[in-house]
């Protein structure tokens, strides 16, 4: 990647990491292999974890008075996970910056949940290295602290297809369906989900897979529904 790629990607972080750091950070080991052995994302990896692992509890303990531990690990959970943070990279278009080996960029790398979470995780402790704990911290608020308001709104599971699911139930507005529709070229294909129940588009999402399109969806549904029916709460 060229140094305007990763001017690109500091611009949309909001930080200013060093370029050689950066690029450690999105350096995949099938790359690394590829490159003859150079050292791969994996340290900074290590780091980051640790450093969204605090944050995350600090917020949720100084947040939340009066909820029991159990309660704040199940929140913690449902943002320190695989699927919340590959959906914090798709935000930032983290995928395209990714140094991947041809075979893993061949078979869809760039959109692998598993790949995409662990460098959000090298992102947050290359910045740790580069600019600080300050900066790592307040960046790391930037990637989480939408979907720790969802947890605590919307239950802390968090997977948004099967909240929908259940809340559908609770209020008997009838079964979940999905609609979806594609368009683009075979290796660009951007697919559009609509959330149905009965006859009513509770929310509609897009994404690179139809199954990402459909959490989109989801997501955008349950809100929909909470602000209709601002009784309904969840039981996480």
């Amino acid at each position: 990647m060229n140094d305007e790629g990763l001017a690109g990607l500091t611009e949309r972080l909001g930080v200013d990491i060093d370029p050689e750091t950066l690029r450690l950070a999105l350096t995949h080991r099938s790359y690394a292999f590829e490159q003859g052995g150079i050292p791969t994302n994996e340290r900074l990896e290590f780091l980051g974890d640790s450093v969204l692992q605090l944050v995350a509890t600090e917020s949720l303990y100084s947040d939340n008075p009066d909820l029991p531990e159990g309660r704040l690990a199940k929140m913690r959970a449902a943002v320190v996970n695989t699927r919340a943070l590959a959906s914090v990279a798709r935000r930032y278009d983290v995928g395209a910056s990714l140094l991947l080996g041809k075979g893993e960029d061949a078979t869809g790398g760039r959109d692998k949940d598993s790949i995409l979470a662990d460098t959000v995780e090298a992102l947050i402790g290359a910045c740790y290295v580069s600019c600080g704990p300050d900066t790592a911290f307040a960046l790391v608020h930037r990637f989480i602290d939408p979907m720790l308001s969802d947890a605590v709104t919307l239950g802390a599971g968090m997977d948004f297809k099967t909240t929908l699911q259940e809340a559908a139930a609770d209020l008997s507005l009838g079964t979940v369906r999905y609609e979806i529709s594609g368009e683009g070229p075979a290796h660009a294909r951007v697919f559009t989900a609509a959330a149905y129940t009965g006859d009513t588009v509770w929310g509609t999402g897009e994404g690179s897979s139809k199954k990402a399109a459909e959490a989109v969806a989801a997501e955008v549904a349950m809100r929909a529904i909470s602000a209709a029916h601002p009784r309904y709460a969840r039981r996480a």
